[in-house]
């Protein structure tokens, strides 16, 4: 039997570590969407909005009834003596009398209740909390833009650099390749010793980069899982390829696209900040309304030297209060004054605003259009220096150039490669920056 639950606990563990190593794969789409889910500022994001949707009932609790109640007990352990004069009581003139007043106890308790009939403060302080509920809302929107829009950079720079590292490591096939017949042509009398050691030092230099490209992928998969909120073992596979993203990016589709600043949550929110700011002119008003407020109390008092034999005497008042306020110094009118530079400031700031989405807009467009261009030279920049490779391979091998003329051109293949994919991250990220700008995250 112990045996039995030996086995059975080793397959609960194993059963455990495999979960722990269980693969995820991810499209861009799945990976975004997952982060909405489980990235931390997005957790945040969402605790602002029920932080903002509690406030608004903070405020408005202080409109409605208050009810308190209170009770009180006092043990007279002593009663306080006073003197009066004795003639007040047939006593001879120039006496007095010790007299002492009250019982041994006394008992007390009441409700009172409160309702505030009006109040400028508090009916705009309610506006005021619900635009920032609003503003958390838009903030929450916000969030989510920018946490997409980082996934997905992230997510286009890890295939970028799986990719950088399927031409390093063909590469070093190549120059193996190219190693291991040179050192044939050596033994041969075809070859010198410094051609094997050229090429040694260029794979060297390969494997090295190589090297260093696997630390940046994997830097590039933690900065992901971070993202999404996964934990540094889960293994990741993107399920994404690069030349079919680059085939969906349509130039000319986006170019044509037009842009609406209105649309964009960055200028919704500065026109949020702009009513919030002539929220707060109204509440800088509103102090010089008169306060109204009514209320009620009802009591009852206990007097009596035994404790559990007192009598006892109602006592009720319903009544209403105003309060208006008539001078302050001064300090209302300067903080109306105050809250109408920021409102004017607010305004400008929104007009500001908008005038460098325009001009970002403008940018941003340049941007793809050059980095279009760029890829598509690029490209043809590949193909030119990888038939210039092949041809130099072919004359080598024919011992006609020598090894130091191959490296060079395995050096310009090389550099036009990591041009290319240079080109094509560009692409990507001006591509990228114009979606979010135009509301297509």
């Amino acid at each position: 039997m112990k045996i039995k639950y030996v086995m059975f606990g080793i397959g609960l563990l194993l059963a455990g570590t495999l979960a722990s190593q269980e693969t995820m794969q991810f499209s861009l789409q799945q990976a975004q969407d997952f982060a909405m889910e489980h990235n931390f500022q997005m957790q945040n994001a969402r605790y602002d909005v029920n932080s903002a949707e509690l406030s608004v009932w903070e405020t408005l609790s202080a409109g409605l009834p208050q009810v308190n109640a209170s009770a009180g007990l006092n043990d007279n352990l002593k009663l306080m003596t006073t003197l009066i004069p004795a003639e007040m009581f047939g006593g001879p003139p120039g006496t007095y009398a010790e007299i002492q007043f009250g019982t041994q106890f006394n008992t007390s308790w009441g409700v009172q209740a409160s309702q505030l009939l009006f109040n400028g403060p508090v009916i705009v302080g309610v506006q005021t909390a619900k635009v920032y509920q609003k503003l958390a809302e838009q903030g929450l929107e916000k969030t989510e833009k920018d946490i997409r829009e980082s996934v997905a950079n992230t997510y286009y720079l890890t295939l970028v650099s799986e990719e950088a590292m399927k031409i390093i490591e063909g590469n070093i096939r190549n120059l193996e390749k190219t190693l291991l017949q040179t050192n044939t042509m050596y033994a041969a009398g075809m070859a010198e010793a410094t051609d094997v050691d050229q090429i040694q030092v260029t794979l060297t230099m390969m494997e090295n980069t190589k090297r260093s490209m696997l630390r940046n992928i994997e830097l590039n998969y933690n900065l992901l899982r971070f993202q999404l909120g996964l934990t540094i073992e889960t293994q990741m596979v993107l399920t994404e390829k690069l030349e079919d993203i680059m085939q969906q990016i349509s130039v000319e589709t986006m170019l044509a696209q037009r842009f609406i600043p209105a649309d964009h949550i960055e200028m919704q929110m500065m026109e949020t900040q702009e009513n919030l700011a002539e929220l707060s002119l109204k509440a800088k008003k509103a102090q010089i309304l008169p306060t109204l407020a009514g209320f009620y109390s009802y009591n009852q008092s206990g007097q009596g030297d035994e404790l559990f034999d007192q009598s006892w005497f109602p006592s009720s008042m319903l009544g209403l209060s105003l309060d208006i306020p008539i001078l302050a110094g001064g300090q209302r009118r300067a903080q109306i004054s105050k809250a109408k530079v920021e409102l004017e400031k607010a305004r400008t700031t929104r007009t500001m605003l908008q005038e460098q989405m325009l001009m970002q807009e403008r940018q941003l467009r340049f941007n793809l259009k050059n980095a279009a261009e760029k890829y598509s030279s690029e490209k043809e920049n590949v193909l030119l220096a990888k038939r210039i490779l092949d041809n130099l391979n072919l004359k080598f091998e024919q011992g006609i150039i020598s090894s130091l003329e191959l490296t060079q051109a395995n050096n310009n293949y090389l550099q036009a490669e990591n041009n290319y994919i240079s080109a094509m991250m560009e692409v990507i990220n001006a591509k990228l920056a114009l979606d979010k700008l135009l509301n297509n995250i």
